[in-house]
């Protein structure tokens, strides 16, 4: 989005990003905990096996992954790509409202996925579930189950990394904007947990993800140019 809306986003030092990103996680936290009201909450030994392989993938890989993917070409991509999967994946038939194992780790597996920058952690569990034949309903709840550990365990890992560095105390303010923004958006977007059918949101990643690349390719024509 800083690309897109021609922000200097990116010549920010590298600690600045790193704590608005915290912000960021700090914010949508709250919004999935009110998305879960009501909702059953499923075996717990088997909620573990979608926080296992994002778990160990990310104090693996978070780093190396962060450095060689963060741009824009690759995060937009990872983005159109993330939309056709969950496009393709919602038009699998609806066969059950009853996750088993096999469910529980295929959306561990696409949540470690999700490291890479540009896939949602929630879309790729959505896809994950759909593709595996659950109910668009028991795939939203196993989805938001899911990615309620992996949010609120990154954003205490790096809250916690971040604590040992210090925070610019001139960042205050932006920080709780970021943060007020990141939950305000996550309150508005929770009526599509319970949408009949993922396409529109699949066509806005989509898109999203294309635009960013058309903005991209424009630029380095313009550099070439120069």
């Amino acid at each position: 989005m800083p690309r897109l809306l021609g922000w200097s986003y990116a010549e920010l030092p590298p600690h600045v990003r790193k704590t608005f990103e915290v912000a960021l996680h700090a914010g949508s936290a709250p919004a999935l905990v009110l998305a879960l009201r009501g909702r059953p909450r499923g075996d717990l030994r088997l909620l573990a096996l979608t926080l296992a392989p994002p778990a160990l993938t990310g104090l693996v890989l978070e780093r190396p992954v962060e450095r060689r993917l963060g741009g824009l070409r690759s995060v937009a991509a990872a983005q159109a790509l993330a939309g056709v999967a969950l496009l393709l994946a919602d038009r699998a038939p609806q066969r059950r409202s009853a996750p088993d194992a096999l469910d529980h780790l295929a959306v561990g597996g696409a949540q470690a996925l999700a490291l890479v920058p540009g896939v949602s952690r929630s879309g790729a569990a959505l896809t994950a579930a759909r593709a595996r034949g659950l109910t668009r309903e028991a795939s939203a709840s196993l989805a938001l189950w899911a990615a309620l550990p992996v949010t609120l365990g990154a954003g205490l890992l790096k809250g916690a990394r971040l604590a040992r560095a210090g925070i610019d105390p001139g960042l205050r303010i932006p920080l709780a904007a970021g943060t007020a923004a990141s939950l305000a958006s996550a309150l508005a977007a929770l009526p599509l947990a319970r949408r009949t059918r993922w396409g529109p949101v699949a066509g806005y990643r989509i898109a999203l993800g294309l635009g960013a690349l058309w903005r991209g390719s424009g630029e380095r024509r313009k550099l070439r140019g120069s």
